[in-house]
């Protein structure tokens, strides 16, 4: 009996110990950089939808631009090269040089090959806020085990809140993303819809049942 009251009393002082730490890396900075980067990535990835211009630059070799709109589970972008939809269920991909639609299901991460490096999840981050000039910067730095996405520094405008630029750190490399015209809400569903009659002749491929 003495053991296993000591035994609970060990167990609760250890999780005291956690709690106490938890409430220290909470520091007023800490939450109002979450507070402030949760609003902002709500108005991108929220139900009622956004468009944005981005431009990106991959460590200087890779630069490309195009515009993307969000709406839930659903998405579109069209860049230099291609013209992607995706109405939640399904993902089509245009590329509109080589003339090829290829068909996956919307939760396939064989659409793109950066799919799965680029995943995020805002509870695996560390958040702070600083003021740099006309913008905030949000610094989120990952938890010891998150893969994938290292760092981010997001900059917000100060009057609007909305995202002016992204730079991320994966593995050793950085991307910085420029963002320009962005628009929350009145994003229409049909902006998701996979014209078909704009792709006569390209040649489709279905990836849907691939395993």
């Amino acid at each position: 009996m003495i053991k296993k009251d000591f035994r609970k009393r060990i167990m609760a002082v250890m999780l005291l110990a956690v709690l106490t730490v938890a409430a220290m890396a909470e520091t007023p900075n800490a939450r109002q950089a979450r507070r402030m980067f949760d609003q902002t990535y709500n108005r991108v990835f929220g139900a009622q939808g956004s468009t944005l211009h981005y431009a990106v630059n991959i460590i200087g070799v890779y630069k490309t631009e195009g515009t993307i709109w969000y709406k839930g589970n659903k998405s579109k972008f069209v860049d230099e090269r291609y013209n992607a939809y995706c109405d939640g269920k399904t993902y089509w991909l245009a590329n509109r040089k080589k003339r090829t639609v290829t068909i996956y299901a919307a939760n396939d991460d064989k659409r793109d090959k950066y799919a799965t490096k680029f995943k995020f999840t805002p509870d695996n981050y560390n958040y702070s806020i600083a003021d740099a000039k006309d913008c905030y910067a949000i610094t989120l730095k990952a938890k010891r085990g998150t893969k994938g996405i290292k760092e981010v520094r997001a900059m917000l405008d100060k009057k609007t809140r909305h995202p002016k630029s992204l730079r991320i750190k994966l593995g050793i490399f950085h991307t910085t993303i420029k963002i320009s015209n962005f628009k929350s809400g009145g994003i229409d569903d049909k902006v998701f819809d996979f014209p078909q009659s704009h792709y006569q002749g390209f040649e489709v491929m279905d990836k849907r049942n691939d395993t």
